[in-house]
């Protein structure tokens, strides 16, 4: 059960408890505080700390004196430290669960939020309140969108009607076997218009003689765990996953598009439902037809462990179609460029872009691109693609270029 008054507390307990098992995590942060847990706590969106922090944390809130750790009085865990899960997160890109993924989320950012800017107890000042008991709780390092009651429901208004083109990722921790439900068009103007639902075994699409669901390949690691939801939609294609799971492909579901998104989120009163780490992104032309228009495109698809050059598993659908242009066109070659937000030390995000700009440019290779095709830039914070004074311009600026040479 999640105690949201009891979460700071046992997170600071962790902290100073300097665990040996967290001993690693715990000192980075002490080493740079200020600029290490903003940057942890923006690049969260970018999919997770990884499996090694997450374990660290748990041991360590377990280890804290008077606390307890009996399935009653545990926080969800993360996805990627249960079971098969942790497995899935410790691949490469293609490997395993992840060969078949496809999922590529879109590269404008259209709305994110990771209610860093709220106040714990609050609901969130960006989103719009409908009915139920929400707040605002931390846990881990990263803030949650929370509620123990099972009618609850916000909408998220956006900049901007959805484009035809748009995907949806967040992080979610159901209440049990409750699921939420989630719409593109005003459910109130027509109550079967088709929806997302998404609950702990399952998930799919629903609505006006629409029935498509699935379960994860580890179904039982999603139990009381935080898990990403993600959601692409092309015209009437919709594809929904539970993490590296497809677990719907409908080619002719009529969403809607609107300029909101309503939630439906049913908490239970012994266990509460969490969202986190919201991004909206609207998506775009093929790669290769956008640089054979503008010479270069920027991508949102391939994403990196915390402060790391690890590529991180979801990459895997992006990363397939760079390495299937390149030897599709054979005269073609780039430069991979790495860019980054503005939180941080100008230096270390000048090396960590260059760093992922070059491990992008080795998998290639790995995959028998010719090393002459490709060159590798790092450009850290000096090339922002949108203010850094925003949560959607920041994850816009933290992205991968691939520029025709």
């Amino acid at each position: 059960m999640i105690r949201p008054r009891h979460i700071a507390f046992v997170t600071a307990l962790a902290i100073a408890a300097q665990s040996a098992d967290a001993q690693g995590i715990f000192g980075r942060i002490k080493d740079k505080a200020a600029e290490a847990a903003k940057r942890k706590i923006e690049e969260r969106t970018e999919k997770k700390a990884g499996e090694a922090t997450d374990a660290a944390l748990s041991k360590a809130e377990c280890k804290v004196p008077g606390t307890k750790c009996d399935e009653a009085d545990k926080a969800p865990a993360d996805a990627t430290s249960s079971g098969g899960a942790a497995k899935a997160a410790s691949l490469k890109p293609g490997e395993g669960a992840w060969k078949n993924y496809d999922f590529v989320p879109g590269e404008r950012v259209i709305f994110a939020e990771d209610f860093m800017r709220d106040e714990v107890g609050d609901f969130p000042k960006r989103l719009t309140f409908k009915s139920g008991n929400f707040e605002v709780v931390e846990w881990r390092g990263a803030r949650f969108l929370s509620t123990n009651t099972f009618a609850s429901e916000f909408s998220i208004p956006l900049t901007e009607v959805l484009p035809e083109r748009f995907t949806m990722e967040f992080d979610y921790s159901a209440a049990g076997g409750n699921g939420t439900q989630i719409w593109f068009t005003d459910p109130k103007t027509n109550n079967t218009i088709p929806y997302v639902d998404m609950g702990t075994w399952s998930g799919g699409i629903s609505g006006e003689g629409v029935s498509a669901s699935g379960s994860p390949a580890d179904q039982f690691g999603y139990k009381d765990a935080v898990f990403p939801v993600r959601i692409m939609a092309d015209g009437k294609h919709v594809k929904v996953y539970m993490g590296g799971t497809r677990v719907a492909n409908v080619p002719n579901v009529d969403l809607g598009r609107a300029k909101t998104i309503w939630f439906r989120v049913p908490g239970r009163e012994d266990r509460a439902a969490m969202i986190g780490n919201i991004r909206v992104a609207a998506g775009g032309r093929k790669l290769y037809d956008a640089i054979a228009a503008k010479g270069r495109v920027a991508t949102q698809g391939i994403l990196f462990d915390v402060g790391s050059d690890r590529i991180r598993p979801e990459s895997s659908p992006t990363l397939k179609e760079i390495a299937g242009m390149l030897k599709e066109h054979a005269d073609l070659k780039l430069t991979i460029e790495g860019h980054t937000d503005a939180a941080g030390s100008a230096s270390a995000n000048q090396t960590l872009s260059e760093q992922r700009a070059a491990a992008v440019r080795a998998w290639l290779v790995s995959q028998g691109i010719d090393e002459s095709r490709l060159a590798a830039k790092g450009f850290g914070a000096s090339k922002p693609a949108a203010s850094n004074d925003s949560a959607e311009g920041r994850q816009q600026n933290r992205r991968v270029e691939l520029v025709r040479m």
